[in-house]
């Protein structure tokens, strides 16, 4: 049973499906090349159209692709994988069927671990498959007609399909988050969404808690996250009350209007058997050696997953932070290099969580084009960590980095009059006369009022004019009142 909370009762299930363009320069069956942007039907050969005599080749790079997906998931490999024609009738489809895989995929179960907040989750995957694209239709309005562009025909797709794990909106955009993380991660997938790289499907049904699954409606070509999260509130109210109101959900593909930010029905829903898949007599078996395997492991980069879990052990950080900071190569790379330079990884990870973070969000900026360097960020800790500045003053540094007032971090302590105070013999004489000055504050701490010692501080630190060390102060104060 799930433990995200009830939507008026109901229990929400989802699963995914998720189309990912393979990054290859060719076709999955053709030599003809994928570049998105091309004048419609420049990009379509001879055997995409499925012209007679003419015959699909495999793409070996696709294969390659697939593997190194399921190696990132921790999948099954399947040695030997089959070829299967999924049949049916639509304008963009030249061959009058797709090439896709049905009994026996490339890829076999897996999983993808993400965090919601700050709990982890966990979605299954049923497989990944390869297949070709369909091509795309151009419905021109203004003169009321339609046309085909049969560039897309062939392009090489990997199916991700998910079991039926995730129990919210905010979960499926987790998934699909990571999901999209981790295919371009690896460079599989270039995950532009807008362009049609990464295309997912969610299937979206409600059940009474305990009850048998419910009914699944099937929200088509999601392309950005935002909508997704959209869509799926919209599709999970729309459910509830038609099964309140007595009527029962029928299966059906639908899209999203974002104008109107509602899902219409597209058409009925088809079952696999309504694809009359078989196997194509076009394509050998696809037998993928061990040997294979062990090639493509050995040229893949470092995982986000693998890589996490070596900043937990060298680093010392908490999953989450390491989750975290593993969004994203670039952002991995710039706190793994501050870390190094300054010694002080949790500080650094709170950083680049934190301040970091919410300046490169607030300003649209990506963490490659940072006016802050990991550099400067390191040297800015090692005086937070020194005692040179409090994190307040850190602020101040950071704010002079990041304008381009400065570049220097030593400087702009220096301009600024920064430094706090750690001469002791100094301090020493502002915490006596703090404390001369407010005797009833000190009766109070006496009496085991703590506010009264906050206050004692707060009084101190304006005497200094917020330059003392507030763990020296702390200190030195609780020894005097001792």
């Amino acid at each position: 049973m799930s433990k995200n909370k009830l939507v008026q009762g109901y229990e929400v299930v989802i699963g995914f499906e998720t189309h990912a363009q393979l990054s290859t320069q060719s076709k999955i069956f053709s030599r003809a090349p994928t570049a998105f942007g091309a004048e419609p039907n420049t990009q379509a050969c001879a055997v995409d159209l499925a012209l007679p005599g003419t015959l699909p080749v495999m793409n070996k790079g696709a294969v390659e692709r697939a593997i190194e997906f399921g190696l990132a998931i921790g999948s099954h490999i399947s040695p030997r994988s089959i070829f299967a024609r999924k049949n049916y009738f639509y304008p963009d489809l030249p061959k009058g069927y797709q090439i896709s895989q049905f009994e026996i995929p490339v890829v076999v179960g897996g999983q993808v671990e993400f965090f919601l907040g700050d709990e982890k989750k966990t979605v299954r995957l049923v497989r990944a498959h390869l297949e070709e694209d369909a091509g795309k239709s151009l419905h021109e309005d203004f003169i009321g007609q339609s046309g085909i562009d049969l560039n897309r025909a062939g392009t090489p797709l990997l199916e991700i399909v998910t079991e039926p794990d995730i129990r919210s909106s905010e979960e499926a955009v987790a998934y699909a988050k990571e999901l999209h993380k981790i295919v371009t991660w690896i460079g599989i997938c270039d995950g532009n969404m807008q362009e049609g790289s990464f295309r997912c499907d969610a299937n979206v049904s409600v059940r009474r808690p305990g009850e048998p699954l419910g009914t699944r409606r099937e929200i088509k070509n999601l392309n950005s996250f935002k909508f997704m999260q959209q869509a799926i509130d919209y599709e999970v109210r729309w459910q509830i009350e038609q099964i309140e109101d007595g009527h029962a959900i029928q299966q059906a593909t639908v899209l999203f209007d974002p104008d109107t930010g509602e899902t219409r029905a597209m058409r009925t829903k088809e079952d696999a058997a309504d694809y009359r898949y078989f196997p194509d007599p076009d394509l050998p078996p696809l037998v993928i050696a061990d040997e294979w395997v062990q090639r493509v492991k050995a040229a893949m980069t470092e995982l986000p997953r693998t890589m996490a879990a070596r900043f937990v052990a060298d680093y010392g950080l908490p999953e989450y932070d390491a989750t975290t900071l593993t969004q994203s190569k670039a952002m991995a790379a710039y706190f793994e290099a501050a870390a190094k330079a300054c010694g002080q990884a949790k500080l650094v990870s709170n950083w680049v969580m934190g301040e970091l973070s919410r300046r490169l969000n607030s300003g649209e900026v990506s963490i490659e084009s940072a006016p802050v360097s990991a550099a400067q960020l390191a040297a800015l800790i090692t005086r937070i960590a020194d005692g040179t500045i409090s994190n307040n003053a850190a602020k101040q540094v950071f704010e002079a980095l990041w304008s381009g007032e400065a570049s220097d971090v030593d400087a702009v302590i220096e301009a600024k009059g920064l430094k706090q105070m750690n001469d002791s013999g100094a301090l020493e004489k502002i915490i006596d006369e703090v404390i001369a000055a407010n005797a009833d504050n000190v009766a109070q701490y006496k009496a085991g009022k703590e506010k009264a010692f906050n206050a004692l501080v707060g009084q101190i630190m304006k005497a200094s004019k917020g330059k003392a060390n507030p763990g020296q102060v702390n200190e030195l104060l609780k020894q005097k009142l001792a």
